[in-house]
């Protein structure tokens, strides 16, 4: 029994595939370090950094991806758009990946502001904030594109 529940939490991660990603209602604005090179960014990548199916920018430089709080309605939208799941969905996965000794999740901070205190402090930091919010010094705005 224990060998079929592992064999299909090894399995599922085919479940988290996006499906066909949405435009962006302009429900979040994802950020990075001002000392990431990067200007734009497939939400496919965006995706993978995420879920930490990658691990590093092309830099060599390790990423750091940070969550806002679950029940959010920033993390609802980019969950929806740049995942095309739920956040339940994603939560799921990553109790599998705990499950299974392969990955933790990426921090969940509480408040735009803290988002952006982490991202500032990271040369590898990567999170989203609301449409609206004064991003200040060391982070910047990293646009999406659709693959």
């Amino acid at each position: 029994m224990r060998k079929a529940i592992y064999f299909l939490l090894l399995c599922v991660p085919w479940a988290l595939a996006p499906s066909t990603p949405a435009q962006s209602d302009g429900g979040f604005v994802v950020i990075v370090n001002d000392a990431n090179p990067k200007q734009s960014m497939d939400r496919d990548l965006v995706r993978k950094l995420f879920l930490k199916q990658l691990k590093s920018w092309e830099s060599g430089v390790a990423a750091a991806p940070v969550d806002q709080d679950a029940k959010s309605e920033v993390r609802e939208v980019f969950t929806r758009e740049v995942h095309g799941k739920k956040v339940s969905a994603i939560k799921s996965y990553w109790q599998r990946m705990i499950f299974s000794g392969r990955a933790v999740p990426p921090p969940e901070l509480d408040s735009d502001e803290s988002v952006l205190t982490y991202v500032r402090s990271d040369p590898g930091g990567i999170g989203y904030v609301a449409p609206g919010t004064e991003l200040g010094d060391g982070v910047r705005e990293l646009e999406l594109t659709v693959e």
